[in-house]
């Protein structure tokens, strides 16, 4: 009986010390969820981005306006016939009465 008690103890430490410190550990599961967790944060806000990315390539491809913005805004053009005015902000006078 005593031999039996023995080898069910053993057998007990042998399985704890498996569960909290051995390959596939609680410790490491908890690790990798966070790392999972981790992960799909940052393919969502990948696939967010790329459906931004996907709805302006539409917008490029579908009309010539959101060309022109980008013309006008990134490349500074302007349209035959149009004036171009550039307002240069300086310091505004201080009202001190």
């Amino acid at each position: 009986m005593k031999r039996l008690l023995f080898v069910l103890i053993a057998l007990l430490a042998m399985l704890q010390y498996r569960l909290w410190f051995g390959e596939k550990s609680l410790a490491e599961s908890f690790h990798l969820q966070e790392q999972i967790k981790l992960q799909q944060q940052s393919n969502a806000q990948l696939v967010a981005r790329n459906q931004v990315l996907r709805e302006e390539i539409s917008d490029l491809r579908s009309g010539t306006e959101a060309l022109e913005e980008r013309a006008r805004n990134e490349l500074g053009m302007v349209k035959e016939g149009e004036t171009f005015f550039r307002v240069v902000g300086g310091e505004r006078p201080s009202d001190s009465n």
